[in-house]
């Protein structure tokens, strides 16, 4: 499986807009190969450079694996989202304390259907998509306090 954006590269600066500092809008997230036998993808948005470990900032699941693409601003039609590490449901942007951090925006294919609350956390995703995953992709940005 392949996650990449058209708004910014594998390993490049992920852009003010999609950051706390900014318009704290998702970026557009463009999705290809997932296994045909799938039965809905999860997203999660993670840094795991946080002074505090890893940080998550954006958990989605019940993603209709057919999907090519997540429009900038929104989550999928019909998914549902969890909590960030920001205590909101959504998603949080980059707003590290200083420095450069790394942003990982991972795809899982599921052999199964997430049945989660909205608003979940992190470690009830973990916990529901262990051994259930059938696919992955990755992509990373960076972004740095200004």
């Amino acid at each position: 499986m392949k996650i990449t954006s058209p708004s910014f590269q594998e390993g490049g600066s992920i852009p003010e807009k999609f950051s706390k500092n900014g318009q704290n809008v998702s970026p557009e997230l463009r999705i290809e190969g997932v296994p045909a036998e799938a039965m809905s993808l999860a997203l999660i948005v993670d840094d795991p450079d946080a002074p505090v470990g890893l940080f998550t900032h954006w958990l989605v699941w019940t993603i209709d694996p057919k999907i090519t693409q997540i429009a900038e601003g929104r989550a999928p039609s019909g998914a549902v989202q969890g909590k960030n590490d920001f205590g909101e449901i959504g998603y949080g942007g980059p707003q590290p304390p200083s420095g450069t951090h790394r942003y990982y925006f991972k795809v899982f294919a599921l052999d199964r259907r997430l049945d989660l609350k909205p608003g979940a956390k992190r470690r009830e995703v973990d916990a529901a998509i262990k051994g259930h995953v059938i696919g992955q992709g990755e992509l990373m940005g960076r972004y740095s306090t200004r």
